[in-house]
């Protein structure tokens, strides 16, 4: 068996430079099973980046605020906040919120139209006093200032 020899061919064009036409004839012909082989991986690997989470799971509950149509439960670990509005009488689809807000900062609210419940609304207060308020239909119930 003979062994390998390069087989590289050389061009001149016009004085302007040499081309390596054996070596870049290998590249082209490698290219393709490289993306091919990048593509892949890129749609097999795990995903490592996380979504906001999108309700109060494995969190402790800490209040819960009652008000005619409905309630707001609120939760807590370590100084995350969340918090969900509830209707009392689940039923007509009708608008569903919920605000928190932790002191010195903007309110976080969301809602939506629904039979039984609001989105989760989490936020960051670390020490930091919280108001929390609810809206079911036209009623609503706030909290006023808490966990200080």
């Amino acid at each position: 068996m003979r062994p390998y020899i390069s087989t590289v061919k050389t061009v001149r064009r016009g004085g302007a430079g040499t081309v390596v036409v054996g070596a870049i004839r290998r590249w082209a012909a490698a290219l393709p099973a490289v993306v091919v082989a990048a593509v892949l991986l890129g749609l097999l690997a795990p995903g490592t980046a996380q979504a906001a989470p999108v309700s109060c799971d494995g969190m402790r509950k800490v209040r819960t605020v009652a008000f005619p149509n409905g309630f707001v439960h609120i939760y807590k670990t370590g100084g995350r906040v969340c918090a969900r509005t509830f209707a009392q009488h689940p039923g007509a689809k009708r608008k569903i919120t919920v605000s928190v807000q932790a002191r010195g900062h903007v309110a976080v609210r969301k809602g939506r139209k629904h039979a039984r419940s609001s989105p989760a609304v989490q936020v960051y207060a670390g020490h930091r006093c919280v108001w929390v308020k609810g809206w079911v239909g036209r009623d609503s119930g706030g909290s006023g200032w808490i966990l200080c």
